[in-house]
């Protein structure tokens, strides 16, 4: 079983800064597809950005240029670097992780096998 714990969430001034991690348990993380999801009070969970096996990245369009993901397969640990964050950025933060022979991203939420209890993310202007 794969246990997923996010940390740097935070309260932060627009324009502003933050970057969240997500560390992973387990042996077989550099072979997990991972992914950031959000979910802001009233909404549905959304996809934010997402890195495969291969170390290629996908955005959702309102983030890209702003936030940037990668993966620390040494460290079992996948980052959000959030840049310019904007109050429509503040959320709950989720990180997921799904284990497959080919490690692709979807932008679904039912694709992934595991997920993070989350961390928030304020953003005031």
């Amino acid at each position: 079983q794969v246990q997923l714990v996010e940390s740097g969430g935070g309260l932060v001034q627009a324009g502003g800064s933050l970057r969240l991690s997500c560390a992973a348990s387990g042996d077989t993380f550099s072979s997990y597809a991972m992914a950031w999801f959000r979910q802001a009070p009233g909404k549905e969970r959304e996809f934010v950005a997402g890195i495969s096996r291969g170390l290629l990245t996908s955005y959702r369009d309102s983030v890209k240029g702003r936030f940037t993901i990668s993966k620390d397969n040494a460290k079992n640990t996948v980052y959000l670097q959030m840049n310019m964050l904007k109050p429509e950025d503040a959320a709950v933060y989720f990180c997921a992780g799904k284990a497959s022979v080919l490690g692709l991203v979807s932008p679904q939420e039912n694709y992934y096998d595991y997920w993070g209890q989350g961390t928030q993310v304020t953003v005031f202007s």
